[in-house]
């Protein structure tokens, strides 16, 4: 069996430990170099295993306080990799909770600006995915963001910010709402993707900019604006600048999403908003083109999950064209 490159990149990283001629400084460079190659490669569990056991390895080479800028670095990959093992897994992100937080103090002390927000970023993402194991609260999260927004601003990083503002955005969408007409976490929401928005063009940052667009349609659909035509007009405006970017040819899944995103508003926007009472026989029709588009995309990217979501909603279309069209 020919070894992957993760198995490669360990064994050639440990044999590097045995050579004297390189300094204590270069060895453990080189253990953090080779561990985040391993951490870029297409992930899988092996491979996150052997860039954490690379990180280990410079942390060991990292002598108390002799080299605080390299052992931080070493426990944010640390925690990067630990933060990308599969989801429902919590003790990997307690474990990365716990890099990040001693890595901290020593970037904040050692390490320039935008590394320590680069820091309370992912601290952030760590607390968000815990909350949903009770081990940590989403308030958490948001302060973390908050602190790599001072450093993070839309003038001077504006990528950088739109990640930190669509991830603020995601955690007040995360909160459970108890009384849905008054709770304000979907407006937050819809302000933090349009501060990122400021920002960003499709022509800078296409990726992030379709992102933020297809968030803001999402988190439109849950604020209050969604019970007007208006708010449904501005979602359905939000889905079609998310689709100036993503394409089937490019971005097939992405793509998928935000038609099928795009179908849920038309299902239940009024033909004309004036009127009503005179149905939507022309956005049903459209809804139901985009959810077959949709469901045939999931079914040939191998996702029976998704196509079957679609599948129902495309039933119900089906249905509610049906009524109208025997009225």
């Amino acid at each position: 069996m020919k070894p992957s490159l993760s198995d490669v990149a360990v064994e050639a990283a440990i044999a590097a430990l045995e050579i004297t001629a390189i300094t204590p400084v270069e060895k453990i460079e080189k253990l953090i170099d080779i561990a985040q190659q391993v951490q870029n490669q297409p992930q899988s569990s092996q491979q996150l295993e052997g860039a954490v056991h690379l990180y280990c390895q410079a942390l060991e080479l990292c002598e108390e306080g002799l080299y605080p800028l390299l052992e931080a670095r070493a426990l944010v990959g640390l925690g990067a990799a630990l933060r990308s093992f599969p989801a429902g897994l919590a003790d990997p992100l307690i474990e990365a909770q716990a890099a990040y937080q001693k890595a901290l103090p020593l970037l904040q002390e050692h390490a320039e600006p935008a590394e320590i927000a680069a820091a309370e970023m992912n601290l952030g993402l760590v607390f968000q995915a815990l909350a949903p194991f009770g081990l940590a609260k989403l308030p958490e999260a948001l302060q973390s963001y908050q602190r790599a927004l001072r450093v993070f601003t839309g003038e001077r990083y504006p990528k950088e910010h739109a990640i930190v503002q669509n991830n603020i955005a995601i955690a007040y969408l995360s909160i459970p709402r108890f009384h849905q007409q008054e709770d304000p976490q979907p407006e937050l929401a819809v302000q933090a993707f349009e501060q990122a928005l400021k920002y960003i063009s499709p022509s800078n940052h296409p990726t992030e900019y379709a992102l933020l667009q297809n968030n803001l349609g999402n988190a439109l659909q849950y604020s209050a604006a969604a019970q007007s035509t208006a708010g449904c007009r501005r979602a359905l405006t939000a889905y079609d600048e998310a689709l100036k970017v993503r394409s089937r040819r490019d971005t097939p899944l992405d793509y998928a999403h935000t038609l099928a995103n795009k179908a849920n508003v038309l299902f239940n926007l009024p033909d004309h908003d004036d009127r009503p009472e005179a149905g939507n026989l022309a956005n049903l029709s459209q809804a139901k083109a985009l959810y077959e588009e949709a469901q045939t995309i999931f079914q040939q990217q191998g996702l029976p999950k998704q196509a079957g979501v679609v599948a129902v909603a495309l039933a119900d279309v089906e249905q509610a064209l049906g009524q109208q069209i025997s009225e």
